[in-house]
Order: C-alpha cells, then sequence, then structure tokens
C-alpha cells in the first residue's frame, strides 16, 4: 500500500512511499531517505497527527489500525543531531583539560603574603585531585555504564551544555583555585589617626 509523507507545518506531501504491513517506522524512514538523501532516521519523525506522539521506530505499519492505503504520515525534520554519549563525553572532557591547562602553568600559588611556598599548596593539590577524578569518574561511567533512552538530541544543544560546563564548572572553578592570589591584609588606623580625623570633621 502507499502512504503520503507530509509535511508536519504545511500538510503538504512531500514523497509517497510503497509499504508493506510487516514494515516498521524505520523502514519507512528508510525508504524516505532513499528520494531525500540529507535525512537520516534520527533526524526524522512521524505523527499520525500533528497532536499524537512521535511514533517509534520499532512500531510495525500493520499494527496501527488507522493506517491504510492513502493514509498520510506527517514528518518533522528534527535538524542535525547528535549521540547522547559523545554529548556527555564534550562536556566533561572539557573542564577536565581547561583545568589542567591553567593548574599546571599557574605562575604562583602564594595565598598568604607571609607564605615561602611555591608550587600548589595542599588545598590547591587536593582540589585539583578532587575536581579531575570527579570527572574522570564521569567520562568512564559514560563510556561502560550509562545507556541512553533515546539515541541522539539537536546539536544546538551541545553548545549550549557546554557553555555551562566549560564555562562556570570549567573556567570559574578553575581560575578560582589554581592562579596565584595575592591577599593585601588591610592597614588598621591607629586611634590618633582617628582621633584627627573626628577632629576634623
Amino acid at each position: 500500500m502507499k502512504i503520503d509523507i507530509a509535511n508536519g507545518k504545511t500538510g503538504k506531501t512531500l514523497v509517497v512511499v510503497d509499504v508493506t504491513k510487516s514494515d516498521t517506522i524505520l523502514d519507512v524512514k528508510k525508504k524516505h531517505i532513499k528520494l531525500k538523501t540529507h535525512l537520516y532516521p534520527t533526524r526524522m519523525s512521524y505523527k499520525l497527527s500533528l497532536k499524537d506522539k512521535t511514533l517509534a521506530e520499532d512500531v510495525k505499519i500493520g499494527d496501527i489500525e488507522t493506517l491504510t492505503d492513502g493514509s498520510v504520515l506527517y514528518f518533522k525534520d528534527l535538524g542535525p543531531q547528535i549521540g547522547w554519549g559523545t554529548v556527555f563525553l564534550a562536556e566533561y572532557i572539557g573542564p577536565i583539560a581547561m583545568y589542567l591547562v591553567f593548574y599546571c602553568s599557574a605562575d604562583c600559588t602564594y595565598i598568604y603574603p607571609d607564605s615561602k611556598q611555591s608550587g600548589h599548596n595542599f588545598v590547591q593539590k587536593l582540589a585539583m585531585g578532587c575536581y579531575v577524578g570527579h570527572y574522570v569518574k564521569r567520562v568512564l561511567e559514560t563510556i561502560f555504564v550509562h545507556r541512553f533512552s533515546k539515541a541522539t538530541m539537536p546539536i544546538g544543544n551541545l553548545f549550549k551544555n557546554c557553555t555551562y560546563y566549560w564555562g562556570f564548572l570549567g573556567l570559574y572553578l578553575t581560575l578560582s583555585t589554581t592562579r596565584c592570589i595575592q591577599y593585601q591584609v588591610p592597614k588598621r588606623k591607629s586611634m590618633l589617626d582617628l582621633e584627627s580625623t573626628c577632629s576634623v570633621n
């Protein structure tokens, strides 16, 4: 039987595909791709109507009672996609690299003005170990543990996610724990200075 694939916004028919009852939605996508080569399965979404949920790829045509010869599937192009595993790795590897670059290039680590210590002090070493260890754990979990319910996400969201992880968690925390902090003790006014100030007023 033939099914019309229509634009989800305009309702205009884009392509017509031949399907069988044993075909799945994934099979429909593959047939659609043969006619529109710039597409790929994770970028494509089909609905029975504009208000319905997206049809899963493993659903068979024969299991959809309302789908008959000449029926319409409404198509939406989800845009360029990226795998969730790649997203997580990009989010976590960035802060690790950023932290280590600043940590290794720090010129001095004098936390107090009278300190004679050079190099990183114990607190900074501890912070580096905790910070890097935390993200290494997340990277290993992404590779060996996590299973994602959805294969991909819009690639545009990658930049928003990385801005948070690289910007706040990466740059801000890195600079606040690894750079040289020259702390100057404020000068205390003596009683004579305070008395002279009061007398002037």
